[in-house]
C-alpha cells in the first residue's frame, strides 16, 4: 500500500488516467470497451499484469516487488480517433509511457463482445513495497563516531542521453529529495560521507511512470544515471 492507502494497481491506474486527461483534454473513463454505437471518446481498461526484472535484496531490507500493468486504451466511437491521435502523439513526444501497437487480435475483441477498433496497449511500471523490519535490540554499549556530510550532484538522462527534467531524486536513508532541472541535473545536500569507509549511496528516482533505485559512487565527479522503461 502507498502512504495514501491506495494499492499499486490503483495508483498506477490513477496516474495513467491523469496523464491521459492532460493529453486528451478531457477525462478518460476506466472500463471495458463499450459496445454502444453512440459512444464517443476513449476507454481505459487494465488488461493484464506482467512480470518485471527484480532487484536482488541485500541484508534485512527487502527490495520492492516490481511488475508492469498493461492497459488497453481503445476508441469508443468515430470521435475517439482524434483523441487517440493526441495520446499517441503525447506518448511518442514525452516518452513517459511506452505504447505497444499490438491490440488488434480478434480473440481480444471477441472476449469483450465488441467489434475490433483502433487501440493501444500502454505499459505502466508498478511495485509492492515491503515494510521495513523492526531493528534488533542493542546488546552492546553504543560507540559514537562522527560522520561528515557532503553534497551529491549528478545528471539523470534517458536511454539516448536525453536529459530528464522534473524527475524526483530521493535519498531514502535521510528522506532528502530534490527534482532535476531542465538539463536533468540535481544536487542533494546532507549526504552522509565517511572517507575512511566509503560506500555506495542508494538513490530512488521517480517520474515519467518510472520508479527506480540506483547505487552510486558519491565521489564520482561526473555522475550520470540512465533511466529506461523495464524490458519485457
Amino acid at each position: 500500500m502507498t502512504t495514501d492507502g491506495r494499492g499499486p494497481i490503483e495508483t498506477a491506474t490513477a496516474e495513467l488516467a491523469s496523464w491521459l486527461t492532460g493529453a486528451v483534454g478531457e477525462p478518460v473513463p476506466v472500463g471495458p470497451p463499450r459496445t454502444d454505437g453512440d459512444a464517443a471518446g476513449l476507454t481505459l481498461w487494465p488488461l493484464e499484469l506482467r512480470p518485471a526484472r527484480q532487484t536482488r535484496s541485500s541484508g534485512a531490507v527487502r527490495e520492492p516487488y516490481r511488475f508492469t500493468v498493461r492497459y488497453l486504451l481503445c476508441v469508443t466511437g468515430p470521435a475517439g480517433l482524434t483523441r487517440l491521435d493526441r495520446v499517441l502523439t503525447a506518448a511518442t513526444t514525452d516518452g513517459k509511457y511506452p505504447v505497444v501497437l499490438e491490440a488488434g487480435d480478434p480473440p481480444l475483441w471477441t472476449a469483450f463482445g465488441a467489434v475490433p477498433r483502433p487501440a493501444l496497449l500502454i505499459d505502466v511500471p508498478a511495485q509492492v513495497d515491503h515494510p521495513t523490519p523492526a531493528a534488533p535490540p542493542v546488546l552492546q554499549p553504543l560507540r559514537l563516531r562522527q560522520i561528515g556530510v557532503r553534497a551529491l550532484a549528478g545528471r539523470v538522462v534517458g536511454p539516448e542521453d536525453q536529459p530528464l527534467a522534473a524527475m524526483r531524486v530521493e535519498l531514502p536513508a535521510t528522506g532528502s529529495a530534490t527534482r532535476t532541472d531542465p538539463d536533468g541535473r540535481f544536487v542533494i545536500a546532507g549526504v552522509p560521507h565517511d572517507p575512511d569507509h566509503p560506500s555506495p549511496v542508494r538513490l530512488r528516482l521517480t517520474g515519467r511512470g518510472l520508479v527506480l533505485t540506483a547505487d552510486v559512487d558519491p565521489t564520482e565527479p561526473d555522475l550520470v544515471i540512465v533511466c529506461a522503461p523495464p524490458t519485457h
